[in-house]
């Protein structure tokens, strides 16, 4: 037998094996699937039997928010406490739970927090759900692939939710999109998000592309073409899976259009989607005098916002460090902001270790976590506002120091530029900058104006401020949750 016809007759046998075991992999297969379709449906089956009976025992609906850090004191909160507050005033017979992390304290006193810090009373209780494994979603517990780590650890924190109470109606207020398809084809509920930030945007993907350092693409990935040609696949399909995450959202609600325009493209809803400002108290800031400051000897700079890595106050102490070596005397820089977690009081720390090597430390004052009468008081002396966050999803901090009549100075990106920062009635409202310069020039050139002019931009900010008012909120999210809540009556 020839070398050709022994090398066909071992193809041929080669062959016939294969084919003896496709049958039985091809079987294993349908019987794998038809198991876990089983186990899916007997979960469903359980899940929504629990509801069922919760809610014929109640004879209520009820909505969920699932928002895991309900006790920080952040614009996210706020917009959680404001759209309860809405819903409970438009739907009576409706109850509401909040699904939480925050175990160290109790539900009246995450009640207490956000009537302090945000002036917000609910008008009757909400129940708390107590989530036991929040630390799924920290970033500390990822410290490389964090975005996949949190995403996959929010899935179980949404299940762990989820096997715990069972809503009608489920919200996720914090941008934890993978939990929406857990919720609505497990849970079987009719699910809502309120977008904050895309936990991936373009952006990002742009920055990995140009290889550009910030603080979500640390310089040795950015120093190493490899590296980032790793992370971008990565980000790609990340990104594609967020977007097959969000896209499971009935009703979609995002805070500006620059968050708008990157769910458009990543989660491609556009009938679902709608921009619903958040809620600013801008009432509460009206009665702040607004006056022409004269001749001040000393004026103080206020920024407003946690104190996360995101927010940039480094760039706020070294921009205030150029401004002051012009100036020499007379200025004083104020970081008011909460404090999440340890992570974040060690980021204090290291700002206040920041401000000791720049030799500032006496002219900037640290206030964390403070009540709303004292965020007034401070704002009230200011004479201009802080924002340094590149590409800030909206800025609730920026329109607050407008409702109360500082001149602000905030990022040239994101919704301060798109949004917040704008003419109105063809009236200046604001500054913007980028970098230490750039917020260095516009600090001196704000000090350096006429108080006439500094009172005028004023009042042109304290008037555009309206947009973004609690009554705003409340029409505009009421009437976006509309189709979601009418789910109920079915």
């Amino acid at each position: 037998m020839s070398a050709h016809d022994q090398l066909v007759l071992c193809l041929c046998e080669i062959t016939r094996l294969l084919w003896k075991l496709l049958l039985p992999l091809v079987f294993l297969c349908v019987l794998l699937i038809a198991v876990l379709v089983l186990l899916v449906s007997a979960v469903r089956f359980w899940l929504q039997s629990s509801r069922n009976a919760r809610r014929a025992r109640e004879r209520r609906a009820t909505v969920a928010f699932f928002h895991p850090y309900c006790n920080a004191g952040g614009g996210g909160e706020r917009v959680l406490w404001c759209a309860i507050r809405a819903l409970q005033n438009r739907y009576a017979d409706v109850n509401f739970v909040v699904y939480t992390g925050d175990l160290g304290v109790t539900g009246q006193q995450i009640l207490d927090g956000a009537r302090r810090r945000f002036n917000i009373t609910l008008p009757r209780p909400v129940q708390f759900v107590f989530l036991q494994h929040r630390v799924l979603v920290e970033a500390s517990l990822f410290p490389h692939f964090t975005l996949l780590g949190q995403s996959v650890g929010s899935i179980f924190l949404g299940w762990e939710a989820l096997t715990e109470f069972v809503p009608d109606i489920y919200i996720d207020s914090m941008g934890y999109a993978f939990t929406l398809p857990l919720f609505r084809y497990l849970g079987g509920c009719s699910v809502g998000s309120y977008v904050h930030y895309p936990t991936i945007s373009t952006d990002m993907l742009s920055v990995v592309r140009e290889r550009n350092p910030r603080f979500n693409n640390q310089d040795l990935v950015a120093n190493s073409l490899f590296l980032s040609a790793f992370k971008l696949i990565y980000y790609c399909l990340f990104a594609l899976l967020y977007g097959l995450a969000g896209s499971c959202s009935n009703v979609i609600m995002v805070n500006s259009c620059w968050t708008l325009d990157h769910i458009l493209s990543l989660w491609r809803s556009p009938n679902r989607t709608s921009v619903v400002y958040p809620p600013c108290d801008v009432d509460a800031f009206l009665d702040i005098p607004l006056e022409e400051e004269g001749d001040r000897k000393c004026h103080s700079i206020v920024s407003v916002g946690q104190f996360r890595p995101e927010k940039d106050h480094r760039l706020q102490i070294r921009a205030f460090k150029k401004a002051l070596d012009r100036r020499k005397e007379g200025l004083k820089l104020i970081l008011i902001g909460g404090c999440r977690n340890q992570e974040d009081e060690d980021r204090v720390l290291m700002l206040r270790g920041l401000c000791q090597e720049l030799g500032v430390a006496d002219r900037v004052e640290f206030k964390l976590n403070v009540s709303f009468e004292e965020l007034k008081r401070e704002l009230s002396e200011a004479t201009i506002g802080l924002h340094t966050m590149w590409n800030e999803h909206f800025g609730i901090g920026v329109v607050e120091c407008m409702a109360a009549g500082k001149v602000i100075l905030a990022h040239k990106s994101g919704g301060p530029k798109l949004d917040i920062v704008v003419p109105f009635d063809g009236g200046q409202t604001g500054f913007l900058a980028d970098d230490e310069d750039g917020y260095a020039e516009a600090m001196n050139q704000i000090l350096d104006l006429p108080p006439a002019t500094r009172l005028q931009i004023r009042r042109n900010a304290r008037r555009s401020a309206s947009r973004f008012s609690d009554q705003e909120f409340e029409a505009c999210f009421l009437a976006a949750t509309e189709p979601l809540m009418a789910t109920l009556e079915r």
